[in-house]
């Protein structure tokens, strides 16, 4: 791996995040329909594939795959590859409270990296490379930035960075508390 300038960067872990999107047929109230075998429910499951409009869109495989016990985890002060891939559809990946300090379009470690994005591109069927220095710690949120899809269909996933608080980036004034 090489950074814009052409010199050679390492990372200190790698993550893979496949977002997927499923189409999952409903009854009349609404409930996700139970079929004894894929095969018997796939002509119900086209009819909402030609929608377009999934019913859940997720990292991984299922909503949490990435929260909460299942969270990536780092340390103040390493470098993570992130490698996300979507088969399917356009998506924005985005980090909160990070960014991508080279970012890998297309997925092409042979291409110069793009740097300092808050927000990359991955084209459907497609992949793309990222890779931040984790500066502090906390809990950070990894997610697709069409919020709906995040929030609403899953396709979020958060990174526990451990390590000491680093007050030359940032002075924490007040205790966090209720807002009043």
């Amino acid at each position: 791996l090489k950074d814009a300038e052409g010199n050679p960067v390492k990372y200190d872990r790698a993550y893979y995040i496949g977002e997927q999107d499923y189409y999952l047929p409903t009854d009349e109230n609404g409930d996700y329909k139970k079929y004894p075998s894929p095969i018997a429910g796939y002509v119900d499951m086209q009819k909402v594939m030609k929608t377009l409009t999934p019913t859940h869109v997720v990292f991984n495989g299922a909503v949490g795959a990435l929260t909460g016990e299942n969270a990536l985890t780092a340390k103040v002060g390493e470098s993570v590859l992130f490698i996300h891939a979507q088969a399917n559809r356009d998506t924005r990946p985005h980090l909160i409270g990070g960014h991508g300090d080279l970012v890998w379009r297309g997925g092409s470690f042979a291409d110069r990296p793009a740097t300092n994005l808050e927000t990359w591109f991955v084209a459907g069927g497609s992949a793309s490379a990222m890779m931040y220095t984790f500066r502090q710690p906390g809990l950070y949120v990894y997610l697709n930035h069409n919020l709906i899809e995040a929030l609403l269909l899953g396709a979020a996933a958060q990174i526990k960075v451990e390590g000491e608080w680093n007050d030359d980036l940032m002075l924490q004034v007040n205790e966090p508390g209720p807002i009043k």
